[in-house]
């Protein structure tokens, strides 16, 4: 599918520089929006406003949702006041507020200068709501049905109103004051035999549905769960205000996950592509966490000059230093992943913390066991060769084994720990992952390694 792809990009870029619009037209109408806006990837900035005048309405407005927020702003620039006002009047309630939260002051005013005066009003009410909350991501196009309505009544409503409308499939019930009353799918009409019958009386009312603060996170998660095509929006008096559809959720999720990807790499998020990303971008985005890990670094530095005397005595030691600071580090990291990734499908809670301690010490003892009879038998068969000029004995091999196993066994339960302590403090577990943990697991490797020398081996 993907080398078709490529073929097709090609042979409409062909087209493009040989001008052949019509023919180029006639391809794009056909394609997806999402595929359009991978092509406008691969060709020139400045002839991207070209190609998107050969869309057709619908389909430009579709496509201009897709893209990413320096290409709108380039299109809206190059746009005339009518050709702004036709793709505004094409775009859901949602996807306008989005576009207004990211262009600039000056862009902001066209747009709002072009559209009609309820547009305006449901752009305000949404950029109104707390960001990343449910009233931030849902749109107030739905269809509202009364439950005095008939069946056939409710479906001439549908017909009439839908054409605008984000998503049809799911109808809501509400009172005179928008008070959510319950809910009826359009399958639920259609296979009503009785076209009379009150939309009160197959209407559903064991509702799910989120409150205009809700975070966006688990508006999503709920939509996940239950696998909606939409959750209704109430606000603190119980009446209903916007859905939340599931593509909007799917980018929730998508942000989410990169974020927590970005934090558990030890980088900044950042809402620009990689290729997008300038060098000061990424210079920004990096810095930060290589600052505080260097300077934590430090503890680490400040051990082993505690332990030089040691150290002095037995140079054999130096060498396995790395050997324990890298599998303790790798040790916290499955932890910290592992737990993370429960907590974020909320697998896990703070008060589970008990059973995933103990869970931990005995995967940990297991694998501290296991590592630690490996290592003895490479030190002995192995590293003994390999270091001829320094004595290894049996006892300095059962000192690297020991704080190895030991060493794990703290790692796991320091991975395993930090990230629940950090969901309980409010802050994002992915911040808890590996660079941070590593850091902690490397003192803790170093200490337990220079005791264990010291009444083992007497330096």
């Amino acid at each position: 599918m993907a080398e078709q792809f490529e073929i097709i990009k090609k042979a409409l870029n062909k087209m493009l520089d040989e001008k052949k619009y019509a023919a180029l037209r006639d391809i794009l109408v056909v394609m997806y929006p999402s595929d359009i806006v991978e092509l406008f990837r691969d060709v020139d900035t400045d002839r991207i406003p070209l190609l998107f005048r050969l869309l057709p309405k619908e389909l430009a407005a579709e496509t201009f949702v897709e893209m990413e927020t320096e290409d709108q702003e380039l299109l809206i620039r190059s746009f005339s006041d009518n050709e702004l006002k036709e793709i505004v009047d094409e775009l859901y309630v949602d996807d306008a507020a989005d576009l207004v939260e990211e262009m600039p002051a000056n862009v902001v005013k066209r747009i709002l200068k072009q559209a009609d005066p309820e547009m305006r009003r449901s752009i305000n009410q949404i950029l109104r709501y707390p960001e990343n909350s449910a009233g931030s991501l849902m749109t107030t196009e739905y269809v509202s049905l009364r439950p005095d309505m008939t069946v056939e009544e409710a479906i001439l409503r549908i017909r009439r109103q839908g054409v605008d409308k984000e998503t049809i499939y799911t109808c809501y019930v509400t009172g005179k004051d928008r008070t959510l009353l319950g809910m009826v799918t359009v399958k639920d009409l259609l296979l009503e035999q009785d076209d009379e019958r009150r939309i009160g009386d197959i209407m559903l009312t064991n509702l799910i549905f989120v409150n205009t603060q809700t975070d966006q996170e688990e508006v999503a998660k709920m939509l996940a769960k239950y696998s909606f095509i939409a959750l209704p929006v109430v606000d603190g008096e119980g009446r209903m205000v916007g859905i939340v559809t599931f593509d909007d959720a799917m980018e929730v999720i998508e942000d989410e996950t990169s974020e927590d990807i970005a934090l558990m790499g030890g980088v900044m998020p950042s809402e620009k592509t990689y290729l997008r990303s300038t060098v000061w971008d990424l210079f920004k985005n990096r810095i930060p966490w290589l600052l505080l890990l260097m300077v934590s670094a430090t503890f680490t530095g400040m051990i082993i000059t505690g332990f030089e005397d040691s150290l002095a005595a037995q140079v054999a030691l130096t060498a396995f230093i790395p050997m324990l600071m890298g599998t303790g580090g790798n040790s916290g990291s499955q932890s910290s992943v592992t737990v993370i990734r429960a907590l974020s499908l909320d697998e896990l809670k703070f008060s589970d913390i008990g059973r995933v301690l103990w869970k931990e010490l005995r995967t940990s003892v297991l694998c501290g066991v296991v590592l630690a009879a490996v290592c003895f038998v490479k030190i002995w068969l192995i590293d003994r060769l390999a270091m001829g000029n320094y004595d290894i004995t049996w006892q300095m091999d059962l000192v690297v084994c020991l704080t190895l196993a030991v060493t794990v066994v703290c790692a796991k339960l320091v991975g395993c720990s930090l990230p629940m302590v950090a969901k309980v403090c409010k802050l994002d577990p992915a911040v808890m992952a590996s660079p941070f943990i590593t850091t902690i697991v490397d003192a803790l490797s170093l200490v337990v390694y220079f005791l264990f020398a010291r009444a083992v081996l007497g330096v």
